[in-house]
Parts: C-alpha cells; sequence; structure tokens
C-alpha cells in the first residue's frame, strides 16, 4: 500500500474478524468451511437431480437449477477468502482483487433478486393460470425468463465497481469487512461521493426493491388464489408447490434488508459482519436444504438418484 496525500492505495486490508481472539477467529474457520462444503455439496447435488431426473424436468426445476447455481458461484466469490483471513491471516487483498470480489458480489447479488422475481411469476402463473401454464411456460420462454434473470448483475456490477473505484484513495486502506462490500470501501474514499451514493440509492431501487415488490404481488394473487380452493387438500398441494420459494426469498430479503436498511446509529461494522454473514454464506446453505426437505417431488427424486447409484456401484462391483 502506498498512502498519504497525493498517493494512491495499490491494496487493501481485510479486518475480518481480526478483532476476535485466535481461538474464536479457528472456530470461526471450522464453522464456515462445513457451511462451505455443506453449500457445495447440496448445490451441486440439488443440480445434479434435476438435471437427471425426468421428473424434474419442468419449469419450476429449471429455475430452481439456476438459483443452485448461482449460489455456488456467489459462494465463490465471498468464502474462500474469507476463509483465508481466518486460517492463515492473509488480510491483504490487491486493488484490482477487490474490485474484481465487489463486481462479482453485484453482479450475482443483483442477479438473484432478479431469479427470485422469475420463481415468484412462475409459480403465479403454475397456481393461478393452471390450463394454460405449459403452453406459456415452454423451454423457449425458460430460457428468455433465465437469460433476463442473469443480465441485469452485468451493468450494474460494471457502473458501481468501475465508479467507486475510479474515486482516489488515499489511506488509510484497511477494509473493516470480511470482503470488498461497497459501504465499508467507500469510507476510504478521500473525495465527495454524494453523486456515488444517490445512484446507489436508485440502484437498490431498481434492482433490489422492484424484484421485492413483484415477489409480493405474485405471492398476494397466489394467497388469492389458494383461498378460493374449496377442498382443504387442494389449498395444502397449492400451497406446498411454492412454500420453499417463499421460505427462501424471506431468508434472502430479510437478512439484506437488515444489513443494509437498518438506521447507521444501529449499524455498527461488527453487527454488519455478523448480518452479512446470513446472506453470503448461511442462506446459501439453506437454500438446498429447504428445496430438500419442504417439497416432496425432491425428496423423491434424490432417493431415486440415490438407489440408482447404488445398483450403479453393485453392478460395477
Amino acid at each position: 500500500m502506498t498512502g498519504g496525500n497525493g498517493t494512491r492505495v495499490s491494496d487493501f486490508i481485510l479486518m475480518s474478524f481480526s478483532s476476535l481472539s485466535t481461538e474464536i477467529q479457528s472456530l470461526l474457520f471450522m464453522t464456515f468451511l462445513v457451511i462451505y462444503l455443506i453449500t457445495l455439496m447440496g448445490n451441486s447435488l440439488i443440480i445434479l437431480v434435476t438435471l437427471t431426473d425426468p421428473m424434474l424436468h419442468s419449469p419450476m426445476y429449471f429455475f430452481l437449477r439456476n438459483l443452485s447455481f448461482l449460489e455456488i458461484v456467489f459462494n465463490l466469490v465471498i468464502v474462500p477468502k474469507m476463509l483465508g483471513t481466518l486460517l492463515a491471516r492473509d488480510t491483504i487483498i490487491s486493488f484490482l482483487g477487490c474490485a474484481t470480489q465487489m463486481y462479482f458480489f453485484f453482479f450475482f447479488g443483483v442477479d438473484e433478486c432478479a431469479l427470485l422475481a422469475t420463481m415468484a411469476y412462475d409459480r403465479y402463473l403454475a397456481i393461478c393460470n393452471p390450463l394454460h401454464y405449459p403452453i406459456i411456460m415452454n423451454q423457449r420462454t425458460c430460457a428468455k425468463l433465465a437469460a433476463a434473470s442473469w443480465f441485469p448483475g452485468f451493468p450494474v456490477g460494471i457502473v458501481q465497481t468501475m465508479w467507486l473505484f475510479s474515486f482516489p484513495f488515499c489511506g488509510p486502506n484497511k477494509v473493516n469487512h470480511f470482503f470488498c462490500d461497497s459501504p465499508p470501501v467507500l469510507r476510504l474514499v478521500c473525495a465527495n461521493t454524494a453523486m456515488f451514493e444517490i445512484y446507489a440509492i436508485i440502484g437498490t431501487i431498481l434492482f433490489v426493491m422492484i424484484p421485492c415488490m413483484l415477489i409480493l404481488c405474485s405471492y398476494t394473487r397466489i394467497a388469492a388464489a389458494i383461498l378460493k380452493i374449496p377442498s382443504a387438500k387442494g389449498k395444502q398441494k397449492a400451497f406446498s408447490t411454492c412454500s420453499s420459494h417463499l421460505l427462501v426469498v424471506s431468508l434472502f430479503y430479510v437478512s439484506l434488508s437488515l444489513t443494509y436498511f437498518r438506521p447507521k446509529s444501529n449499524n455498527s461494522p461488527e453487527s454488519k459482519k455478523l448480518l452479512s454473514l446470513s446472506y453470503t454464506v448461511v442462506t446459501p446453505m439453506l437454500n438446498p436444504i429447504i428445496y430438500s426437505l419442504r417439497n416432496k417431488e425432491v425428496k423423491n427424486a434424490l432417493s431415486r438418484t440415490f438407489h440408482k447409484a447404488i445398483n450403479l456401484r453393485n453392478c460395477i462391483l
């Protein structure tokens, strides 16, 4: 790092959980490593099962496969470096490395909001318009919706990252977080950032809150349609098709809101780190567990895949 007036920062130091004792950091490393491995294995298993089992070749599971892949790559952006800061105290990240991590954080974060909204729209069509659902949600439409969900993160990540890192950083270079998130990096800028902050608010409304409103509208219509179903069994069946997604959406948006939309007076750096863990580390692990435990079709598919693997192993041996 080169600091002082008139010089530029060439690298950053991620403070991560350095305020904690070595023993607690070691414990956190083991905990996050286990969670990381569960996340990779769980989401990879969801991708494998939804690809190989013919019973899961439907739009709902096509979008679930996209979500599982997104959770894997999103985790790859954050967790390995965080584990390095805990185990090897490798807290230094280059200027370019910090910008790259921030870009992909924005890219995948915005895409997750869009994808969750797309999945809510899929459930709305399936429950509120079941007769036309197979015609509307054909393979071509699914591919277009998936592409539309993956696209917004690209311009948002490019604009926000390039703009933020075009500001001068005159030191200090300590980022009080476990990854290069926008607010803690912005605090290190030695220039007027008012326009950038306005843009960030507008971007949040457009790419985070609007998908959230679309999800709420979809589930309001879904709830109204379910209440009109005469039989209790019919209501339960309709609700079971969207309960997993609703739980995943709730976990994601509640943790995101607590992290970024709390009053600054109640938002200490340490509490923000803990809240950030919920949507960067914990939620990606819970998603495949939720879809596996609460979805009968996925549970049956996992059972069929497991028995096929056992039979294949017996045939080989």
